[in-house]
This record gives C-alpha cells, sequence and structure tokens, in this order.
C-alpha cells in the first residue's frame, strides 16, 4: 500500500519543540544523590545526580570524586576538612547539551569519629526552571498561532478559489488546448484539495458519538470506493468475524478514515490485486477507575492490501504531516485518519513488505465492558 500521508511524525517543528518541552520539564523535576565512601571515591550515585552533572552513570562507580565539576569537588574538600554540613549552595555549571545551568548542592558528613569523616552524602537539586519553561511556552504558543493563523488563510483560500474555478472553468470551455485544459483542472483540483486537507488537520469536527454498527460503516464506505475496485478488477474479500460490533462513535468521521485507508490499498494495486477487510474481537482492557477487574472489549479491523507494499524507511514517516510518495498526494490522509481513530479511543499500526502488500490494523473500543 503506498503511504498516503504522513502522523507524529522526521518530525514536525511543533512536535519537536513539544519533546523539548516536555525534557525541559522533566530537567527542571531533577534532583539526585552521591554518596561517596571515605576515600572520597564514589560508592552510589543516582542517575538523576549523573545527568545534572553531564557524566555517564555506568562508568562513574569507584572513582575519585575529582571527576566532578570543580565548584562541586571543592565544596566536598570543605566539607571533608571541616567537618560542617553545606546546605544549599549555589553553584553554575557548564556543559554541551544543556549550556549554563545552576544547581542547588547540600553536603552532608557521615561521621566515624567526633571530626574524621568516613564518607560524604550529596544532595544535588537543579534550579533553572522558570527560565527554561517561560522559554518553552513562548516558543509553544508562537507555534499554536501559526497554526491558527495558517488555518484561517487556507479557510479564505478555499472561499476564494470558488470563484476563481468557475472563472477558470468557463475559459477552459472556450480553449483548444485539451493538455492544457487537463493540466489546469487537476492543479486546480489539488489546490482545492490541500486547502481542504489543511483545514480538516488544524481544526477537524469535534466527533458526535453515538450507537452505531461498525460492519454497516465499513459496507458504506466500501460502497464509496465501489467503482476503482470494479475498474481496477480488484478481487474484494471481506471477513466479519467481530460479534457484536456495537461501537460508540461518529459515523461520518470513521467513514472518512475507511475511504482513505481503502483508496490508499486500492492506488497500491495493479490489475487484479485483493483487498481484503476483516474484523475480530480482539483482547480487552482494563476499564479505566474499573476496582472489580472490569474489561473494555475491542476489536480489531484489518484493511489487507496486495500492493506494491512500503519501502522500509518509509515506515517510521507514514503518519508524518505532508509526507507522501504520491505523485499528486497531499500528504495528510493517513494523519486524518490517524487522529480520527485516536479521537474514538482506538489506535493504528501499520505492517508492510516491499512488493508483498501492505495492512493496517485499527483496533476500536466497543460499547461495554465485561466482568474479567
Amino acid at each position: 500500500m503506498l503511504p498516503m500521508s504522513a502522523e507524529e511524525p522526521g518530525k514536525t517543528e511543533l512536535g519537536q519543540d513539544g519533546l523539548r518541552f516536555a525534557a525541559t520539564l522533566s530537567d527542571c523535576l531533577l534532583s539526585g544523590v552521591i554518596i561517596l565512601n571515605g576515600a572520597r571515591k564514589i560508592e552510589a550515585v543516582t542517575a538523576g545526580a549523573a545527568q545534572m552533572l553531564g557524566l555517564e552513570l555506568d562508568k562513574i562507580k569507584n572513582r575519585s570524586f575529582e571527576i566532578f565539576p570543580a565548584q562541586l569537588s571543592e565544596i566536598i574538600r570543605e566539607v571533608s576538612g571541616s567537618g560542617e554540613l553545606v546546605t544549599d549552595r549555589k553553584i553554575e555549571l557548564r556543559d554541551e547539551n544543556r549550556g549554563l545551568h545552576s544547581l542547588r548542592v547540600s553536603a552532608v558528613p557521615v561521621l566515624a569519629g567526633a571530626k574524621d569523616p568516613q564518607g560524604l552524602v550529596l544532595v544535588l537539586h537543579e534550579l533553572d526552571c522558570a527560565g527554561f519553561l517561560e522559554q518553552n511556552v513562548r516558543q509553544l504558543d508562537r507555534l499554536a498561532s501559526a497554526g491558527t493563523l495558517a488555518a484561517s488563510m487556507a479557510h479564505e483560500i478555499r472561499n476564494a478559489l470558488v470563484a476563481g474555478k468557475t472563472f477558470i472553468d468557463l475559459l477552459l470551455e472556450k480553449h483548444q488546448d485539451a493538455e492544457l485544459v487537463e493540466i489546469v483542472r487537476r492543479e486546480m483540483g489539488r489546490i482545492d484539495s490541500i486547502v481542504s486537507q489543511m483545514l480538516k488537520f488544524a481544526a477537524p469536527a469535534k466527533p458526535s458519538f453515538s450507537a452505531i454498527r461498525l460492519h454497516e460503516i465499513l459496507e458504506h464506505s466500501l460502497r464509496l470506493v465501489q467503482s476503482k475496485v470494479q475498474s481496477g478488477a480488484i478481487a474484494l474479500h471481506r471477513s466479519y468475524g467481530a460479534a457484536p460490533d456495537l461501537i460508540g462513535g461518529d459515523d461520518y468521521q470513521l467513514e472518512h478514515a475507511f475511504v482513505n485507508l481503502f483508496l490508499n490499498a486500492l492506488e497500491a494495486m495493479g490489475p487484479n490485486g485483493e483487498l481484503f477487510v476483516t474484523t475480530e474481537v480482539n483482547t480487552g482492557r482494563p476499564l479505566a477507575n474499573s476496582s472489580n477487574g472490569a474489561i473494555q472489549p475491542q476489536m480489531r479491523i484489518t484493511i489487507r492490501d496486495t500492493g506494491v507494499g512500503i519501502a522500509p524507511e518509509n515506515m517510521h514517516r507514514l503518519f508524518e504531516p505532508f509526507f507522501t510518495t504520491k505523485p499528486n498526494g497531499t500528504g495528510l490522509g493517513l494523519l486524518i485518519t490517524r487522529r480520527i481513530i485516536q479521537e474514538h479511543n482506538g489506535d493504528i499500526s501499520v505492517e508492510s513488505e516491499p512488493n508483498k502488500g501492505a495492512a493496517f490494523n485499527i483496533v476500536l473500543p466497543t460499547l461495554k465492558g465485561v466482568e474479567g
């Protein structure tokens, strides 16, 4: 099956900044502990402490404290010499990945006698949270505003396109160059498709959930692509094993998702290909906030084709926005499909080998739980 579009993920600029924000938040919550023995060698160290100091956790145990940054080493010498504890001493460190950052250090001697340090316990806390978080929040806010602006622009472009397309169609009817007419009409349709897909991606309609029959949705979606199935002499195989097939969902949005996948499969196959649509009961998952072991039943929908398959290097990019291998693809179809499935509390995955076709697996929850 040819990749119709490209979800999460290369990563988009927004996705990359979101990951950076999450990493920064994690850094801000960092704390760590280091234990030195009487010889001032590292007896134990937590992962958080190693991360804050820019050291590899598995390479520092039993090493001398002198591998630490100079300011921290100085605190260790001070406490070891005086036997007096140090509380909340601020130090500034610089490393390649994080630049300049501040730590709060407390050092407590473990005494064997009156003033004979047997060991030392260091407690480290990250300080530079506010600045990092503010910078990341501002960046995400700018990107969110840019997304809103893009959606507004797409809406205005589509409105203006209606009048322009009507005028161009009238001109093309009087033009004698059939090849040029076809090119212009195709490209106008492409612009309209891209703008429409951008609107669906940037501001998708909220799903209106009701009790629906999944098999009826699949059948209606197949009828919508029936002409392509017949024109391509495609053999269609149905196997509906999920019973009951009642789910909570938006029939229109699910039809949109299934039609996207069916079209993707049909375009990946030449004449006399085969399209398989199957459903089955899937292993359930525990219901949220359930105290009695209730299980949420699920059903699996598999849409499999015998087409050209997906190249291994493209597998991780299938759901990225604007990624496509089609000459006239928009690279948004699979992204929108995954969003619809996720809005229905489901999951979508893909399996493929080159020249052996592809299979998209969708898991959706059914309406009621059963006791486990």
